[in-house]
Formats: C-alpha cells, structure tokens, sequence
C-alpha cells in the first residue's frame, strides 16, 4: 500500500546531528523532499531563508558575511546552499565565534562541500546527511529491513510475491515525490520532462562553466540509456563529439547534482581476471524511463528491456536503505573476463562481503547462480551470504550461503 504522507527515515540522523553539530547539511537531488523535510523540523525559533528566492539571493549576495552577522536568531536554515557558497566561508567565521550545536541546518541541491574552499572551511564544523529520493520502504511507510538483515546473516524474505506488474508501475513512476501523486503516465512523464530542462538550464551552470550546455542534455540523456551498463568515455564521447575529459568531467557535474552514481567494480589483488571498468545508474527509474519513453505497457511487452531498469531499482533501493544503517558500506558491481557477473556488491569495513542479483523472472535455474558462485570462489573466506532476488513466491537455497528470494523482500517490514 502506498502513502501519500512520506515518513522520511533520514529525519532521526538529522535530528541526532543536531544535538552535536554546529552545521548539518541536507544534500540530495532537486525536489527529492529537502525543503518539506527541513520545514518539518524547524521550530518557530528557527530563522528560515530560501536562496532559490532570486531577490534574497541578490541581496545577501552584496554582503554575506554581513548577512549571517546581522541575524539575532541562534539557530538558522537555509535552503538552496549551493546557490551561495560565499555563505558558507561566512557560516564557517560564526561558528568558529560560538560552537554551539545545531546552529545551522542547510540544505543544497548539489554537492557545495566538493568545492576545495568549502570542505577545508568548514572540516571538523559540518555533517552532511543525504535525502535520496524515496524508498520504496518510505513509500510504503514499512520499516526497512532487507540490508540490515542481509548484513547480519539473515535470509530476508516476503509475503509480496509474483509481483511483476506492480514493480513495472514503481519502476516507470520513479521515486521522487511530485510523479507519485500524479494519475497518467503522461503527466509522470511531463513532470520529469520540465524536471530535466530546469536542471540544465539552471542548475548545472551555477555550479560549473559549460562549453557546450547543448551536449550537456544529450549527456544526460545518454546515460539513460547507459544506466546499468558498464561506461564506456570514448563511445559516449563519440556520440557526442567531445573528448574524454570533458565527458568525465561532465559525468562528474551529473553526480554532483545527485543525479548519477558510478559503481565501481569489485576487485582483490589476489585474482587478476576481474574488469574493473565502473558501471552507471541513474538514481531514478522514472527519470529513465521519462528520457527514454517508456510505458508500463512497453515493458511488459519488451520483457528484455525489463532486467536493466530493476537492476537500477533495486541498487538504488539498497543503497537509501544503507544511509539508515549505522555501519560504513561500499557498493560495487562484479565481473570478470569470463563475463561472470554480479549486480551488486555490499562490502563492510572489516571487508566482508555480501552480493545480490536481480533477475526480473519469475523462475531460476542453478545457470542464474553462476555469477554470486563465481564470486564467491574469488572473495574466498570474505564472502558472507548470496541472494538472487526474482519475481517468485518463496525462498529457496542455491546451496551453501546462496538464496534465491522474492523481491518483494526488498521493502518487507
């Protein structure tokens, strides 16, 4: 069942960051719910300021230390932090005047803190919490569960099962918040339309200066077609005419903005036959889906094209889930030189590893395995549990370590 009223799960890390922290900074993609997020948490002591208010912005512009100097309120949020790095020089000057915990809660649709000026500022002074778009467990207001058992040695499992039909809809629909409450695909797909021009005519060249802001569209465009594949510079800047600096520099700006997230390829010094080429994934299927137009009837009639866009899901989907998790992990895809591969890798800081596989049907055979047994031979003793998640209905054991589980299992409560 999904909710029209999210519960968003990062709320209790930016509340605990506020109880030790001068400056808390909420980062993740445009209209991902920052602003409905921050509004909640503030209280009527708090002074709110938007710098997506193109008057304010010019004004506090003329003078931002002056600005922060002149407010009496002790604890300030601004919205749209990027918009103004300048501010953030002066937010590091009052904070090294009064240390006082949760003086500021910011938030920012890009990446400010990559900027050389800022993160050596502010180091020491600041946490920055992602707001990813929705998770599925959000959506469905369900505690999420999957990656914490996962990582604890369970074998989760789910009574959602044969559930192809209703992954199509999430999948084409997306995760952020606006085309979830929107009735045709149409309108889905006009919001993330006007979502796709706002960014490159706004956004993008506040950040960065851009030779070629026509190429930049194409770009992003592009790499939904390349979302979950492994990227290739040379044939992306074939297709664009422009060389591989500039188009790496340009996958940079997307991942700046949220929008992209490269998944690097699991590797170990004691195994040469690995491919270490990263993969792309766009954070959202809906944006995919939006650019490359397609309908909830186009996949269930091109079953093909199905496999890719879950893939993307169900990463993205693990990792909003690993941001709850009080524990460090890192996430990459898996293969070799045999084209043995695996979706996703989650690895611990003690270095043990878990994979998950996504197939998009609905029965397996042990062929399906061979990319998570493959694996594990390579990991060796850091391999600690394999799941195949498919569109079944019950949990079966692939031998030792390695399950097959219903997907539906991803946002069981």
């Amino acid at each position: 069942m999904i909710h029209e009223q999210y519960k968003r799960y990062s709320e209790k890390n930016i509340a605990v960051a506020l109880r030790d922290t001068p400056v808390v900074f909420i980062m993740g993609p445009r209209q991902s719910g920052k602003t409905t997020l921050i509004k909640s948490l503030i209280t009527k002591e708090w002074s709110y300021f938007n710098l997506d208010d193109q008057s304010f912005l010019n004004s506090v512009k003329q003078d931002p230390i002056g600005f922060i100097r002149s407010l009496n309120s002790t604890n300030i949020a601004i919205d749209e932090i990027q918009r103004l790095p300048e501010l953030l020089i002066a937010i590091k000057q009052a904070v090294d005047e009064d240390r006082k915990p949760g003086r500021f809660l910011l938030t920012g649709s890009s990446n400010a803190l990559l900027l050389p000026q800022v993160s050596d500022s502010l180091a020491g002074r600041i946490e920055a919490i992602s707001l990813n778009t929705l998770s599925e467990c959000e959506i469905r207001d369900v505690k999420p569960l999957f990656l914490s058992k996962l990582i604890n040695g369970q074998i989760p499992s789910s009574k959602d099962t044969r559930i192809k039909n209703y992954i199509i809809q999430r999948i084409v629909t997306g995760c952020f918040p606006e085309p979830l409450r929107r009735n045709t695909e149409s309108r889905i797909k006009a919001w993330y339309k006007q979502y796709i021009n706002s960014l490159i005519q706004k956004d993008i060249k506040e950040i960065e200066r851009i030779d070629h802001p026509e190429k930049m569209l194409k770009l992003l465009k592009l790499t939904a077609y390349y979302s979950a594949k492994l990227v290739n510079f040379s044939e992306l800047g074939d297709k664009l005419s422009l060389d591989n600096v500039t188009v790496k520099k340009y996958l940079g700006l997307l991942e700046q903005l949220f929008l992209l997230k490269p998944l690097s390829a699991w590797h170990t010094n004691e195994y040469k036959r690995l491919v270490k080429t990263p993969k792309l994934h766009l954070v959202d299927t809906g944006l995919i889906c939006a650019v490359r137009d397609i309908s909830c009837d186009y996949l269930r009639d091109h079953p093909e094209e199905l496999g890719s866009l879950l893939e993307s899901f169900v990463i993205n989907e693990l990792q909003k889930q690993a941001a709850w998790i009080d524990e460090d992990l890192l996430f990459y895809h898996y293969r070799d030189k045999d084209k043995l591969e695996v979706d996703c890798i989650i690895e611990n800081s003690r270095g043990k590893c878990f994979a998950v596989e996504v197939k998009a049907s609905a029965t397996l055979t042990s062929k399906d395995f061979q990319g998570l047994k493959r694996f594990k031979e390579v990991a060796k003793g850091n391999f600690k549990l394999g799941v195949l998640l498919y569109d079944g209905d019950h949990v079966t054991s692939f031998g030792d370590g390695l399950f097959a589980v219903p997907l539906g299992a991803l946002w069981a409560g």
